[in-house]
């Protein structure tokens, strides 16, 4: 088959779409049926994913790197890494709801950053010509904002679980979400694990720092480590028993909100590089 159609922004695009339309599918159900087939909702997530992998990987053979040179990318990275941990962990819920959590984030974060084409700028030089411990660091750390970003979304499915507890409403969405202890484990679980990741991303960029203390970006470094801070400190508190049930849902909500809104200083140093004059700026694949 041939696919020299599909550029990044066209392959992204499409996967995109797929995701809505698990979205669309996922709406109608609820509100209409109040029931719907897992394998429908993990085949549309899963489409697309495929798509938006496509796309990744063809900006990764222009650029020579991992795809995280400006906020459309890393937005897409972030997008591709809930969406991947979704197509590992979901079947083992046996409910379709996370997916349509999934599809919802994937959409958003998809549409938002193909709406806002200076997003996708041409970089000045490449991302990570200095070290490949910078893209170590770099690929890590934003995978470790898809775990928190898949710990959000379960977080917002047990505060919908315990609402419907709390009414004692025993069908609709009741009868799909997991049990409220399940999504308590797998909250825990995904947040020790993102901490993590986030951790061994610090420590890969602190070992290249310390030979090139010229590439570190203060307003990167800090937002990082005020990100991994903030998740390390729910971490212990929710080990100790002490920020647990629907304030450590909540905390986990308003935290990756936070954690995307440090976007913006960790890519804040870079700057497109302007075309020749009379140029056109190419974006493709």
């Amino acid at each position: 088959m041939d696919l020299s159609f599909l550029t990044t922004r066209t392959s992204i695009g499409i996967g995109t779409g797929f995701y809505a339309a698990g979205l669309l599918y996922g709406s109608w159900s609820l509100c209409f049926r109040h029931r719907h087939s897992r394998i429908a909702s993990y085949a549309f997530v899963l489409a697309g994913w495929i798509l938006q992998t496509y796309g990744l990987l063809l900006r990764g053979r222009q650029t020579h790197s991992c795809p995280l040179g400006n906020t459309f990318e890393i937005l897409q990275f972030v997008a591709w890494s809930c969406t991947l941990l979704y197509l590992a962990v979901g079947p083992a819920f046996r409910t379709s709801v996370l997916g349509f959590f999934s599809a919802t984030l994937a959409t958003a974060l998809g549409l938002g950053s193909l709406a806002v084409p200076a997003w996708d700028s041409v970089m000045r030089k490449p991302t990570f010509a200095t070290s490949p411990l910078t893209e170590l660091h770099a690929a890590l750390g934003v995978f470790s904002y898809g775990v928190f970003g898949l710990l959000a979304l379960t977080s917002l499915l047990y505060l919908i679980q315990l609402r419907h507890l709390r009414n004692k409403r025993l069908t609709g969405w009741f009868a799909l979400l997991p049990s409220i202890v399940e999504l308590d484990h797998m909250n825990l679980r995904l947040l020790g694990f993102g901490v993590t990741i986030l951790g061994i991303a610090l420590a890969a960029g602190r070992l290249n720092w310390s030979g090139s203390p010229e590439v570190v970006h203060l307003s990167k470094l800090a937002a990082t480590i005020a990100v991994w801070v903030a998740y390390g400190t729910v971490f212990v508190l929710r080990l100790r028993q002490r920020l647990v049930a629907r304030p450590f849902a909540i905390v986990s909500v308003v935290l990756f909100a936070a954690t995307m809104a440090s976007l913006w200083p960790v890519n804040a140093s870079r700057r497109p590089l302007p075309p020749p004059a009379g140029a056109a700026v190419d974006r493709a694949p």
